[in-house]
């Protein structure tokens, strides 16, 4: 699916399909975190079953207000007891599919939020 965005000076995606996301000229093909303030760093997580507890205290190091998570291709939750770094720093977190994460991130990334997606991109 190819987006047209409206003008924001917010990092934001530019298109999807299975395997890979599309954030300014650049097409990835790998997990990735990215935030609407510029931060694009990758994830180490091919697939859903890869995540562990550590992933989530990462998640809480970043300076946002909500993190989506973007399970992959259907909408699967990490276990509640591995929230816990991201419930101590009252950080919200969303998750849902990796398509639906990408819409998500764009509208709230669009609105000036401080969002950050964590995106499984499973090949």
């Amino acid at each position: 699916m190819k987006f047209q965005p409206d003008r924001s000076n917010a990092q934001t995606i530019s298109g999807y399909g299975p395997g890979w996301i599309g954030v300014d000229a650049e097409k990835i093909t790998h997990s990735v975190i990215l935030g609407s303030g510029g931060l694009r760093q990758a994830w180490p997580c091919a697939r859903f079953e890869d995540l562990t507890p550590e992933h989530f205290v990462q998640l809480a190091t970043l300076e946002a207000e909500l993190v989506i998570l973007g399970s992959g291709t259907r909408n699967r939750f990490p276990p509640p007891a591995w929230l816990a770094p991201l419930m101590a720093r009252r950080l919200g977190l969303e998750t849902m599919d990796t398509a639906a994460a990408c819409r998500t991130y764009n509208i709230l990334a669009g609105e000036g939020r401080n969002v950050v997606a964590a995106l499984i991109l499973e090949t």
